[in-house]
């Protein structure tokens, strides 16, 4: 079974959620503060990481960003007292893959933690059959979460950015639509928004198009969603 790393400052919860992860059969370890967290990410053996926002020494937010600035990609699942969007949207944007606010329903926390352990299962899969792909002078390393562009810069993908670029390239061609991104990426058709999907596209045509207000590999189809494009010059007009 997978080994659930909790990074929780608050003693009561972190004890009551370790005993109901253990009693659904997984194994867990703790850290009570940010660095201690940071640094038991970093020493690996996680599959995923349940994350508090606010912790004493570097918040939830911080950790997040300086392990995927890393090229850590386990999957980190974040946990707050708040619910605003802008927070939801600010813990997905530092990398996080998901979010919950307290209190939790361990019956909802378990179904999180098996979307997204079954989402990085298809993620590592896909790579392992092709873990590299170019297309307009950009070449990019799934694996490494990593791009060169045609410019000639190097470029590091969020974990999201890579997965989504990922599931664009192996539908090139074909129109996905945003609830099919939302599912595939987080697990959900209603969480977070459509608006978060939009925004990585926008990361995707800045780093790799030529002319991002002008797009040619990934192109928007009016309320529906994208279409990756690898050769314009052999796309229908």
């Amino acid at each position: 079974m997978a080994h659930i790393l909790l990074v929780e400052d608050e003693e009561g919860i972190a004890l009551g959620l370790r005993m109901n992860l253990e009693l659904e059969g997984y194994t867990c370890s703790h850290a009570a503060d940010g660095l201690s967290g940071l640094a038991a990410i970093r020493q690996g053996g996680a599959d995923l990481v349940l994350l508090d926002v606010m912790l004493p020494g570097m918040d939830g937010f911080e950790i997040c960003r300086q392990v995927r600035q890393e090229g850590n990609r386990v999957p980190i699942l974040f946990l707050t007292a708040k619910s605003l969007e802008e927070d939801r949207v600010q813990g997905l944007e530092a990398g996080g893959d998901d979010y919950m606010p307290k209190p939790l329903s361990i019956k909802e926390l378990v179904a999180r933690i098996e979307s997204m352990l079954r989402r990085q299962r298809w993620y590592d899969q896909s790579i392992q059959k092709n873990a590299t792909g170019s297309f307009g002078g950009n070449t990019v390393d799934f694996d490494a979460y990593s791009a060169t562009t045609w410019t000639g810069e190097q470029v590091h993908l969020t974990q999201k950015e890579c997965m989504l670029l990922r599931l664009l390239v192996e539908n090139e061609g074909r129109v996905v639509d945003r609830t099919e991104i939302l599912d595939s990426i987080w697990g959900t058709d209603k969480y977070p928004s459509t608006r978060t999907v939009d925004n990585l596209v926008l990361h995707l045509r800045k780093y790799f198009e030529r002319e991002p207000t002008e797009p040619r590999h990934f192109l928007s189809v009016y309320r529906v969603g994208y279409r990756f494009v690898a050769d314009p010059t052999d796309s229908p007009a």
